[in-house]
């Protein structure tokens, strides 16, 4: 699987590009600013300042106090240039209202996941302490120091492959309104060396209080993270559990039906998996009101054959 389009919608709203002559559009049929995430990006050869220039535009335009939702895509040369996260944060005061934010939301064509570049985001999030919803695409220099944030209710972090001092930045912070975590582990060719050591904090729960969604996804360490999970105490408050795009088999099925209940899920998904038909079947019927989604079935006679699905 790539990334071959962009996202439609985003924190519950229509993704809308920011162009020439769309506020009139969105005036004319009576569609309100803020109904709408913006869309900003410029071309993988623009300088920052074209960026910064696209930015200072949407606001005036726009109305700052009207994006409620930013999707931020190419900013030039992203593919070694960090986002210009200091020219956002230079203008929060102009985004009194912005609740939502997508960093780094490309396809494969503009700049593939492992070679997107990003820097430290914890002073972002002190920025915008009304921050909601925050997701980031890539991961290639990727940071996070410890940091708190009250109103954080969703972190998504897309990546072929997830430098264990992001996670232990995360296990480091409090987020005690964050309701769904997605994390995309990846592969150790790309970047992606997050031991089970790292994820133990997550795992235990203590400084996530709220969360309903745990999705640890892409994972070439699939099959041991459904074993950490099988005894993890954060699980028992799980409405959903998602090891998704990974190469789990029928070892970490196993442990997931060995341990702890997961009966009161409402969802488990493990959409590309290496599981055996007849575990499969277990899984399903010792789940019974469970929705368990074992879609995209893929075969690999060798271990070393098993592939997540998104990598470069």
């Amino acid at each position: 699987m790539t990334i071959s389009q962009h996202i439609t919608s985003f924190a519950g709203l229509p993704v809308t590009e920011f162009q020439p002559g769309v506020v009139d559009r969105l005036d004319a049929a009576g569609t309100s600013r803020a109904g709408v995430a913006w869309r900003i990006e410029t071309d993988y050869e623009d300088s920052v300042e074209v960026f910064t220039s696209t930015l200072d535009r949407l606001l005036d335009v726009v109305g700052g106090e009207h994006v409620h939702a930013l999707v931020i895509g190419q900013w030039g040369s992203a593919y070694d240039t960090a986002p210009p996260l200091d020219r956002l944060i230079a203008v929060r005061d102009r985004l009194p209202n912005l609740r939502a934010l997508f960093v780094g939301e490309m396809t494969y064509e503009e700049c593939e996941i492992s070679w997107i570049n990003h820097g430290e985001i914890a002073p972002l999030l002190g920025a915008f302490p009304g921050l909601e919803v925050l997701w980031i695409r890539g991961a290639d220099g990727l940071r996070l120091s410890p940091v708190r944030h009250r109103r954080l209710r969703e972190l998504g972090i897309e990546s072929g492959g997830l430098p264990a001092e992001v996670v232990r930045g995360i296990a480091d912070s409090s987020f005690p309104a964050l309701t769904n975590l997605e994390l995309w582990l990846g592969v150790r060719e790309y970047g992606g060396d997050v031991g089970i050591d790292d994820l133990t904090p997550i795992l235990g729960g203590a400084e996530l209080p709220a969360l309903r969604r745990l999705a640890l996804r892409n994972a070439e360490i699939a099959d041991l993270v459904a074993e950490a999970l099988s005894a993890a105490p954060v699980v028992a408050r799980l409405q959903e559990l998602d090891l998704s795009l990974g190469i789990i088999s029928d070892r970490g099925a196993e442990a997931l039906l060995l341990g702890q209940p997961l009966t009161h899920l409402r969802r488990l998904n493990l959409s590309h998996h290496f599981i055996s038909a007849d575990l499969g079947e277990r899984l399903a019927a010792e789940l019974p009101g469970v929705d368990v989604d074992l879609s995209d079935e893929q075969e690999a006679d060798d271990p070393t054959d098993r592939y997540v699905s998104v990598a470069e």
